[in-house]
This record gives structure tokens, C-alpha cells and sequence, in this order.
């Protein structure tokens, strides 16, 4: 390919606060960073500005964005960060007319339509998987040539109307793709249970094959599924601990461990090569009841925490979710990730339109049944592509994106105002770790500190922190001064 002249790409992630992800640590962009890895190898000059990390105001980034002068500014956003995203394209376009603007992930992919009649100062949208669709389109804006012969975009025609290109087929080996580690500042990104932590974000797959109706990753996968080679993927990890000082990894893989053979020889290599690096991962609970046999070389392995969606207590509610889960199913792997040492995780989702007081104290109740180390009490949030939408669309009470976080509820069950259903989320979240809290001393030394860290954390760092802040460990104390 003849490179057009190199462009200076500033990446960029909204400055989005909710709460809920700043409790654990600071959690690096890696979308971002595979698509700069690429522009990097294309030839352009790239630097990543984590506004979100940095907790900066659009003031901030209207500085920075002065300063630098980016020829081009790439955004990622999902649905809530959507709002706060365009915002950054319009303050670049007032900053330097000339600068062309995209944006990318989740929300615009599907959304691009409304995205480009509503914001004219957004040019572009990639659409799907970004590496080969942003070199392809610097490529064409630095030529001149019409981006309407770039797939996997949405952008204005001669007209001016919007239009999408052609869909850009996935990239056929992950093993080729590297992303630009040499654009993270790695002492601002951290996992707050562990002190002193230098914390990186991976994905050893993309994709998902389920088939749930309150989910975008599906979508924006293509109910696809492919994998890094164990030995990449190991490899990746260890270049990480070498050469940037990585202490503890986050899979950001929906199903990392789909492939039971491929998942085996990712557990042995960690094991035999000693790869010492504490791992953190979502899976879903039928992977881990199959996987009952080999738990404990996950711990081997390093992996000290796992996330897996429960979501609902009812049946129905999980067959409407087209969760292909049986809820008995949930009980066992929570209990079976506690019987390997390592720490659970799940959430619970509250608020549908058929939901009631009665109901939602049903789940309050049964998630201490279940009895994970730590539960996530959440509003159903219906992203305005995902196949649930159209199921309780009746019912949403607002269409500002920025609450579309998980938190806020924007789904008004028929039998419930919306500031009862936060007080139950709110409820939920003090009853289950106050009943922790009372337990403490029945647990393993390793689990009691990790819960302290935990209540802590909440206190000190989350959206949950008043609602929790009167909370104690027994003998009524603060773990403020922990």
C-alpha cells in the first residue's frame, strides 16, 4: 500500500463518570489500543488520551485537545459514554474546523444513522471490528477519495444523507494483532485490592455464539466467536509482566473459555511457564460446570477472580433473556469457583415492567441463597439495538443516554415508580453485604481481607458509597480507618 501522508491520530475515551467501574481500579482502553496498534504500523503518529481514567472535564479535553492539534480524533463509546463522546467530537470541531472526527464501538456501530443526522460535527463512524476499517480510512481521507468506497463505515454521500458501506469481514487471525502498549501511561491503571498493581486489560477471543436479548455483544460479534492461540496469548501476557511491569490482567473476552481444549493449554502454559500474573475473568456458569475437573488449575494458573451473569432468579426471566441457563446451574458454579479458592462474582438484574416490590425482595432474598462473594445489584438497561428493546421500549422513561449505565433506572415496571425501584437496587446492595459483613469470621483469612478491601473500596470509591458509608464489619466499626 502507498501511504498517503501520516496523520497525527489522537484516541479517545469520553470524560464519563458513573461510579461503577472506578470502584475496583482504572481500566486501560484496549479497543483503542488495537486500533492505534494498527494506524502505528500504517505509518501515523498516534497518542491516547484516556479522559475517563484521568477524570477530566470537557474543559480539559478542549485544552488538549488545543494543545495537541490532533489531525484526526478517534472516540470509542458505548451507549452511556455516547453523549459525552460526540460532545468531544463538537469541542475538536470548534477547536480546529479541519479536524476530522470519527467515532466507533458499540453505540455508534449500530446507532450510526441518528449519530450522523444529529451530530453534523461527527464525519465518520467505524462500524464493527476497527483495526482494518481505521488504516483503510485514513488511507482514502488522506487521498481525497470518497469514503464511500471504505467498508465497514458510515458516513455523509454527496448528499449529505448518511449511508453505510459495505461490512468488513473480521480479521482472520488475532494472532497478527498487537496493541500499541507503548501509547499507556501503566502507572494510571490499577486494581485497588491489590496495592502497588500495575493493571492491564486483554483479550485472549472476540465474540460470543449466545444468544441473549439484553446484550450487544452478540451483535456486534455477529454471534461469532474466535480465538488467539494459547501460545500468543501467553506470550502476550508474559511481554506485558516483562517489559511494562503488569501484576494483574482482566480478560475483557465475553467467553473466554468456550474452547475447553484451547482454555487447557492456556491454563497449562500460565502454569508451566510460572507466568505469576493474577487474572481476573467473565465466563458463563455451564462453562464453569463443565469445567468442575480442572477448577483447581485455574487457580494454578493465576486466575483469582471470576464473573459470571446470573442475572435473574426466575426462570421466566431468564428464558425471556435468552440466557440458555437453567437458574440451579447458577448456585452450583458460584459454589463451585468458592470451593477453588477464588473469588466470585455475579449480578442480578431488577426491573422489569412486570416487576414488584415482592418480587424484587424475592431476589434481594435469593441472592444471599446463592451466595457469591460479591453481588451487583442492577436496572435492566435496554441498549436501543439490543433485541430487548423492543420488549419494555412502553416502559423506558428516559432517552438521555448517559443513564444508560446499569445504575440509573430507565425501565418503569407497571407497579413500581422509578425511585422505588433505585431504593430496592440501593436495598439490595446493603442487605447482601451487610449479611457479608456478619459472616466475616466464618470465612478463610485470604477471603475476610479481601471482603474488608472490598467495603472499603465501595465506601471510598463507588457510586455506592452513600448509600454504604454507615456500614461496618462486626463489633460496628468503619472500615474507613481498615
Amino acid at each position: 500500500m502507498s501511504l498517503r501522508p501520516r496523520k497525527r491520530v489522537l484516541l479517545v475515551t469520553p470524560p464519563y463518570h458513573s461510579g461503577v467501574v472506578e470502584s475496583a481500579g482504572s481500566w486501560l482502553p484496549l479497543g483503542l489500543l488495537y486500533v492505534g496498534g494498527a494506524l502505528q504500523e500504517a505509518g501515523h503518529e498516534v497518542a491516547l488520551y484516556d479522559a475517563m481514567t484521568r477524570f477530566d472535564t470537557l474543559d480539559e479535553v478542549r485544552a488538549t485537545l488545543k494543545r495537541e492539534r490532533p489531525d484526526v480524533v478517534m472516540v470509542s463509546c458505548i451507549t452511556a459514554t455516547f453523549p459525552d463522546g460526540a460532545e468531544v467530537c463538537r469541542v475538536a470541531k470548534e477547536e480546529d474546523p479541519e479536524a476530522f472526527t470519527v467515532l466507533g464501538n458499540t453505540h455508534p456501530t449500530f446507532m450510526w444513522k441518528q449519530v450522523l443526522d444529529d451530530h453534523p460535527w461527527v464525519d465518520v463512524v467505524v462500524r464493527g471490528e476497527g483495526e482494518a476499517t481505521a488504516v483503510d480510512l485514513l488511507e482514502a481521507y488522506s487521498a481525497g477519495a470518497s469514503l464511500t468506497g471504505v467498508a465497514g463505515l458510515a458516513c455523509r454521500d454527496d448528499d449529505g444523507r448518511p449511508v453505510a458501506t459495505e461490512r468488513r469481514p473480521f480479521l482472520a487471525d488475532l494472532d497478527q494483532a498487537e496493541p500499541a502498549w507503548n501509547l499507556v501511561p501503566w502507572k494510571e491503571y490499577f486494581y485497588r485490592p491489590k496495592k502497588d498493581s500495575v493493571l492491564a486489560v486483554v483479550s485472549s477471543s472476540r465474540g460470543c455464539t449466545q444468544a441473549c436479548s439484553f446484550c450487544s455483544q452478540r451483535l456486534f460479534w455477529r454471534e461469532g466467536w474466535r480465538a488467539l492461540s494459547a501460545e500468543c496469548f501467553v506470550s502476550q501476557i508474559e511481554a506485558l509482566r516483562d517489559t511494562h511491569g503488569v501484576t494483574v490482567a482482566m480478560l475483557a473476552d465475553e467467553t473466554p473459555t468456550m474452547d475447553r481444549e484451547r482454555w487447557e493449554a492456556i491454563l497449562d502454559l500460565l502454569i508451566e511457564r510460572e507466568v505469576g500474573v493474577s487474572l481476573l475473568l467473565e465466563t458463563r456458569v455451564d462453562d464453569i460446570v463443565r469445567d468442575t475437573d480442572i477448577l483447581p488449575r485455574y487457580r494454578e494458573a493465576g486466575i483469582e477472580h471470576i464473573y459470571v451473569g446470573v442475572e435473574s432468579v426466575n426462570q421466566a426471566t431468564l428464558d425471556l433473556f435468552k440466557k440458555d441457563l437453567q437458574i440451579e446451574q447458577s448456585k452450583q458454579a458460584i459454589d463451585l469457583i468458592r470451593a477453588a479458592e477464588m473469588v466470585s462474582e455475579t449480578s442480578f438484574v431488577m426491573g422489569m415492567p412486570d416487576e414488584t416490590a415482592a418480587s424484587m425482595n424475592r431476589t434481594i432474598e435469593l441472592s444471599q441463597y446463592y451466595d457469591p462473594d460479591m453481588a451487583f445489584f442492577l436496572a435492566i438497561t435496554p441498549w436501543p439495538y439490543a433485541d430487548l428493546f423492543d420488549e419494555v421500549k412502553e416502559h423506558i422513561v428516559t432517552t438521555d443516554y448517559r443513564s444508560y449505565n446499569l445504575v440509573e433506572p430507565v425501565v418503569k415496571p407497571r407497579a413500581m415508580t422509578i425511585e422505588e425501584v433505585q431504593s430496592k437496587l440501593f436495598e439490595g446492595f446493603r442487605v447482601f453485604y451487610t449479611n457479608k459483613m456478619h459472616r466475616l469470621s466464618t470465612m478463610p483469612p485470604w477471603k475476610q481481607e479481601f471482603m474488608k478491601t472490598l467495603m472499603k473500596l465501595f465506601m471510598e470509591h463507588s457510586y455506592l458509597k452513600d448509600q454504604m458509608a454507615g456500614m461496618g464489619h462486626p463489633g460496628g466499626g468503619s472500615h474507613q480507618g481498615d
